[in-house]
């Protein structure tokens, strides 16, 4: 199968996981560094998800939504990648609060890294998902852009509901890793 269609599934599965290993034992170094992993695995498969349903979607519009996601999911990445780093060197509950306070002074971090850049991840897959689902023929099903904004809004209500969110892209995007591959003339020759 091919790295696409396998990360339709496993991207927000991967995401989901991550929101079960944190309900699980997210105070722990290891339950902490688990979930972000899984998260981060989950993140950079995000970037296949974008580019395939980029393919799905004509024009600027198409392009525009894909890039805007790309700047989104790479500032995600950025705050995982911190996550992560914090969360090993951290002494302890109260070192690990200090660095990440340390970190986020740093001028213009919160916007680019925790508060604004990364909304542009959801709005870029939900824009592109939107398209795929208006575009003649169809991409994809009507409720797919609706799966893919009610798991948003899950996940941004309470982090205690990534489980939730991972669950509705994985329902969303999961029929597109089955969906046959358009062969272009050259391969029929």
């Amino acid at each position: 199968m091919h790295t696409t269609k396998i990360s339709f599934v496993a991207a927000p599965a991967l995401m989901g996981a991550y929101g079960v290993a944190r309900l699980i034992d997210h105070q722990s170094r290891f339950g902490w560094t688990l979930g972000h992993v899984l998260m981060l695995a989950g993140l950079m498969l995000f970037g296949w998800v974008l580019l395939g349903l980029r393919r799905l979607t004509p024009g600027r519009t198409g392009t525009a939504f894909a890039g805007i996601g790309l700047i989104g999911l790479a500032a995600t990445i950025a705050q995982i990648g911190i996550d992560i780093v914090v969360g090993l060197l951290a002494r302890d509950e109260a070192d690990k609060q200090h660095m990440f306070h340390q970190i986020q002074d740093v001028p213009g971090v919160l916007p680019v890294v925790y508060t604004v850049v990364p909304i542009l991840f959801y709005v870029g897959m939900l824009g592109l998902t939107v398209l795929a689902a208006v575009v003649r023929p169809r991409a994809v099903a009507w409720w797919t852009p609706t799966l893919i904004a009610l798991g948003t809004v899950a996940a941004a209500a309470n982090l205690d509901y990534i489980p939730v969110a991972g669950l509705l892209y994985v329902l969303a995007l999961a029929p597109l890793a089955f969906r046959p591959t358009r062969r272009t003339a050259h391969t029929l020759a």
